[in-house]
């Protein structure tokens, strides 16, 4: 011990220990409603998938949720910003998995979907664009939605199914309507496949996942946001779905699912651990005895 050393005063300690917190609180409180929000991570996954062709090994599709044009950080330049990478991305195709418009949210300010929906052209022109309607969107009335977006160029499948060729691949995309909002009959969507290709089931919300058929090689999804907000050691605090679907890859009673965590924020404009994502999605055919997989 150095001569001349004296322990700090309990009452320093506590004062030093309680600016440590607070500029703790609003470096947090400032990542989570000003930084990460504005954020937009680009992520790779590839997935082993049952039902899969070995002429879509390798196929490649983008998928965004929630984009939420109209919250925080998040308007109409921004929506052009995710454009130019799904335009610049080599993906063959792009899957969106709803809510395109905003209900309310702090800090947002209400764009229709009449005025996102044209920003979607320079997409449409280049890659087919598959879509279904989330809770937002028939709350501020899906027909609009829909209409908006057909006329942009985007594939709305609301319990249908479109076969399509992308490259060498024969795929069906099924879309399945939102769990809350809309008649979502499962039956009626997987009705119109009408051959052994691979399918990609497209819905809302992941609670409707245990009722996707085993027909199904990979069912993407969104809502949940990621919970918006994941904390060490806690995880999800909130989340508008089962905790077992807030986001990625699950494989669950032999199928697989992919849950977008989305772009835009809802009720509160904060995303702390969970980043706006655009998911690039690589799926290639199961190997017998290979178990599938998802990159951390």
């Amino acid at each position: 011990m150095k001569r001349g050393w004296r322990p700090w005063p309990r009452q320093l300690w506590l004062q030093r220990l309680f600016v440590g917190v607070v500029l703790s609180g609003v470096g947090c409180f400032a990542w989570g409603f000003f930084w990460e929000p504005r954020q937009l991570v680009e992520r790779d996954y590839e997935f082993r998938l049952p039902h899969w062709s070995r002429d879509c090994d390798g196929l490649r599709i983008d998928v965004v949720a929630d984009l939420h044009t109209g919250s925080p950080h998040n308007g109409l330049d921004r929506l052009d910003h995710i454009v130019e990478r799904l335009v610049a991305s080599d993906a063959q195709a792009v899957l969106m998995a709803g809510d395109y418009v905003i209900l309310s949210v702090l800090g947002g300010s209400y764009i229709s979907a009449e005025q996102m929906a044209p920003h979607l052209r320079p997409l449409t022109r280049r890659k087919p664009v598959y879509a279904v309607l989330g809770n937002h969107d028939w709350w501020k009335d899906g027909v609009r939605v829909r209409a908006a977006l057909e006329s942009a160029g985007v594939i709305v499948l609301e319990d249908q199914a479109q076969a399509v060729q992308l490259g060498a691949c024969r795929v069906w995309v099924v879309g399945i309507g939102d769990k809350w909002e809309a008649a979502h009959d499962i039956d009626r969507a997987f009705a119109g496949v009408a051959d052994d290709a691979p399918v990609l089931a497209l819905t809302h919300n992941p609670d409707l996942f245990p009722e996707v058929p085993p027909r199904a090689s990979l069912t993407v999804a969104g809502h949940t946001h990621g919970g918006q907000v994941r904390l060490p050691w806690i995880g999800t605090p909130v989340l508008p779905a089962d905790q077992r679907y807030a986001g990625g890859y699950l494989i669950e009673d032999g199928k697989s699912l992919f849950v977008s965590t989305g772009i835009g924020t809802s009720i509160l404009p904060v995303r702390f651990g969970v980043p706006p994502e655009i998911s690039r999605l690589t799926l290639r055919a199961a190997v017998p005895g290979r178990e599938r997989h998802a990159p951390d």
